[in-house]
């Protein structure tokens, strides 16, 4: 990997287990999908339950101010628990997709398919935040979304930053490559993965990235830095660090994988 420049420098990003990572960017704090509830099982909005096998290496106490949480999707309690929508209320400003802006309303804002809000920077300067496509399942978007609902991804970018790409659940190289294409190369990816399947939904097809196209996602996108988030401490991934691990390094890109701090 070649070296970056100063103002490109890889910034420490703390992961907590599932798709929840704090990271300071431009100087305010971020935080991804909140979840610090307890291991056990959560009901889906379909009435089945998902099951967390792992606590989170962290607490809402722990995290210190934040700024701004990134939600890909409020729906599904392995995104926001009821933890996070504890926290959402001493939050700022969440952003999340069009629908999670209208149930969560104070404090929260919809962003659609490139839409685009700027934030203050504390020293002067703005942070552009943009709200790129996600898929949570395979197809297009418009069979899949009536069966797990919207989600959204974010692109972060600043003058003298690095550009950041927050994927959420998608589950689509080709939204990838859109992204790409107006944003590439990504200096660094927060990519969920973990291949979750199940047998009742779209056939047992993948409704997130596996670990080789996580690979290919971070190809398609030139990330010099891919942070893996959403792969752990659920009983729904079927694949977790060791595949994403081996699918990297079969890739030739092993070199990029940074885990996150975890304490």
């Amino acid at each position: 990997m070649s070296s970056l420049p100063a103002t490109t420098h890889p910034f420490p990003v703390r992961v907590f287990g599932g798709p929840t990572a704090l990271f300071e960017y431009g100087g305010l704090r971020f935080l991804t999908d909140p979840t610090f509830d307890t291991p056990g099982d959560y009901a889906r909005p379909d009435g089945r339950f998902l099951t967390k096998t792992a606590p989170s290496s962290g607490a809402p106490a722990d995290l210190g101010s934040i700024d701004l949480v990134l939600l890909s999707h409020d729906e599904h309690p392995d995104n926001l628990d009821k933890s996070g929508r504890a926290l959402l209320a001493d939050v700022e400003l969440t952003l999340t997709t069009p629908g999670g802006g209208q149930r969560l309303k104070d404090g929260a804002k919809g962003l659609a398919d490139w839409e685009s809000v700027e934030l203050n920077r504390p020293e002067g300067g703005t942070i552009t935040v943009t709200g790129v496509p996600a898929i949570h399942g395979p197809g297009p978007r418009e069979k899949v979304e009536p069966v797990t609902g919207q989600v959204v991804g974010f692109v972060l970018t600043g003058e003298d930053l690095p550009t950041v790409y927050v994927s959420g659940d998608n589950a689509s190289l080709d939204v990838v490559q859109e992204i790409a294409e107006r944003f590439a190369p990504i200096d660094t990816a927060l990519l969920f993965a973990g291949a979750p399947r199940f047998p009742e939904l779209f056939d047992n097809q993948l409704i997130v990235l596996s670990s080789a196209q996580a690979a290919e996602a971070a190809q398609l996108l030139g990330a010099r830095r891919v942070v893996p988030v959403h792969y752990d401490s659920w009983a729904h991934f079927t694949e977790g660090r060791d595949e994403l691990a081996a699918a990297f390094t079969a890739a030739g890109l092993a070199d990029r994988l940074d885990w996150g701090q975890r304490d």
